[in-house]
């Protein structure tokens, strides 16, 4: 039996009701506290003005938002009043905000003024005009019918739109007796967070997961690390993925321990954030930790508070792991494994497993789930150290894909188990190692990236043909996205033209770093195009372009 049936409210309240005291929340640069109690209460606040504007039970609330100190505000009050938290990352640009708002029926969509070139408030008035001419509770959107309400994280007004501090204003006229009544309505099988994972078929997926999968996942997570109430977790990743809520969040609170928490990635903040508040733990994936270690003011620091941490999203090298343990006193690190659709993590290292386990695997299988690898043809369990896909079955697999069965299907099989995409081993001491990937993906940086998302994009430049993406390999990212292109005849586009519409329209992180002109593709006796030449091609071109420049 999994840790807790408990859903995610009811279990904070419990954790409240321990130790009200402890500080649950801090954000350094800000110097801003909050105690478990204290965070409960802003909550409580939260939840009811939600209720007062019409966000209930079952509607989905979006959130569009760097990890600013009312992100996890809206979490936990979305969670009490029975709400769907709908994340959106926050490299999103028009086209793929757009396509969430409506894929996720957003009843309401809390927003931020923007981030780096990206105006939020902007965009949300390009795609919601009628924000500027209707009163505030009664939108009607002829683009999204069942937005009713965006929200502002901030005490400034916007037109059309309601402020945190309004809704904090108007949860003081209630009392709390409305939220309790709603949350013993609720179940530990309701889906309380929705995240996007892109897909091969294309758009993202909106993930459905429930209390049961996160608190749980969150607490395997957290004993893995050994974590106690005494722990400080500085936590530097964003908020809006499985990461920062489930890895970062749950695990603390699960452990009762605290929470330090950066609005954004920057090394030197993190560092910073570890001497202040005398950090036990710290995440990040790899890139991360190399632009910490390899700041020029890193000696200045004493980290020795550090002990343990994760260490994720893409594979480690070895000696950025050794710099971790033995110059950041991470001695205690850790390395997961998992998907957004699997709550998400179902291997991991312990912080008693020797160095070269935690550098060559992604550890064990988490208790209560079952993980096995297949022949991806057969779908027969394949021997110890024999390659196949890695597949995992228990309380953390999402609920599916939101109105997508078909897709849903897909991944999860008649028995219950969910298929990854990815390759693996397994040795005979249960250690897994992931050694490839079956699904046509890139990961960037720790960022999934779909090669067809990008290419049905590409597809609507003018004077693009067809389009082909592929994962190049990159030092510092691991693999970057490279673009082939076939132009339509008698267009003259160049690789600037390609990198500049992408730059308007979609994540900067999905834009192709490199272009790359050509007649036609490689491919097979039966018509399909063969991706791996494509890459060996990418390789090969990008090699004479730097002779070039020598």
């Amino acid at each position: 039996m999994p840790f807790t049936n408990d859903t995610v409210g009811d279990f904070f309240e419990k954790q409240v009701m321990k130790d009200p005291n402890r500080e649950f929340l801090v954000y350094p640069d800000r110097d801003l506290r909050f105690t478990y109690k204290e965070f409960d209460e802003r909550v409580n606040m939260l939840a009811k003005g939600l209720l007062e504007i019409g966000i209930g039970k079952g509607d989905h609330v979006g959130i569009w938002a760097t990890n600013v100190p009312d992100w996890l505000t809206f979490l936990f009050a979305t969670a009490k009043i029975g709400a769907v938290f709908v994340t959106v990352n926050t490299a999103y640009k028009i086209h793929e905000v757009e396509y969430v708002m409506k894929q996720a029926d957003l009843k309401a969509i809390a927003i931020i003024d923007g981030f780096r070139d990206v105006s939020y408030l902007e965009t949300i008035y390009e795609l919601v005009p009628e924000l500027k001419t209707q009163s505030r509770g009664s939108l009607k959107s002829e683009n999204f019918p069942h937005l009713k309400n965006v929200i502002f994280i901030g005490q400034e007004k916007h037109r059309g739109m309601y402020s945190t501090r309004e809704l904090f204003l108007l949860g003081q006229h209630s009392d709390d007796e409305q939220i309790r009544s709603i949350m013993k309505t609720l179940d530990k099988d309701d889906v309380i967070n929705m995240q996007y994972t892109s897909g091969t078929t294309g758009f993202p997926k909106g993930v459905m997961l429930t209390h049961y999968n996160i608190v749980n996942n969150g607490y395997y997570i957290g004993e893995r690390q050994k974590f106690t109430e005494k722990d400080r977790l500085c936590l530097p990743v964003p908020l809006f993925h499985c990461f920062g809520i489930v890895l970062g969040v749950m695990a603390t609170l699960t452990h009762r321990g605290t929470l330090v928490l950066l609005e954004l990635f920057d090394p030197l903040m993190v560092l910073a954030a570890v001497q202040k508040e005398k950090c036990t733990a710290l995440y990040g994936v790899p890139t991360m930790f190399i632009a910490e270690f390899s700041h020029p003011m890193f000696k200045m620091f004493d980290l020795s508070s550090l002990r343990t941490g994760i260490m994720a999203g893409s594979p480690c090298p070895i000696e950025a792991m050794k710099r971790v343990i033995d110059d950041m006193h991470c001695k205690d690190i850790t390395i997961a494994y998992g998907l957004t659709e699997a709550s998400p993590v179902f291997t991991q290292t312990s912080t008693d497993d020797a160095i070269d386990r935690r550098v060559s695997t992604v550890g064990t299988a988490m208790p209560e789930i079952d993980v096995k690898i297949v022949d991806p043809e057969t779908g027969e369990t394949v021997g110890p150290n024999e390659q196949g896909e890695i597949c995992c079955r228990g309380y953390n697999v999402m609920k599916g894909y939101y109105k997508m069965p078909e897709m849903t299907e897909l991944a999860i099989d008649k028995d219950g188990w969910l298929h990854s995409g990815d390759l693996a081993t397994v040795d005979e001491d249960g250690y897994y190692k992931i050694t490839g990937r079956i699904k046509d993906m890139i990961i960037r940086g720790g960022e999934n990236i779909y090669p067809r998302e990008i290419e049905e994009f590409l597809f609507t430049m003018p004077g693009v043909k067809s389009a082909q993406v592929v994962g190049i390999p990159d030092e510092k990212y691991g693999e970057i996205v490279g673009a082939f292109i076939v132009t339509d005849e008698g267009t003259d586009l160049t690789e600037e033209d390609v990198r500049d519409y992408s730059l308007s329209k979609i994540a900067r992180y999905k834009v192709p770093k490199h272009v790359f002109f050509i007649d036609d593709y490689p491919l097979t006796a039966s018509g399909k195009v063969q991706k791996f030449k494509l890459r060996d091609m990418a390789v090969e071109l990008l090699e004479k372009r730097n002779e070039e420049q020598v």
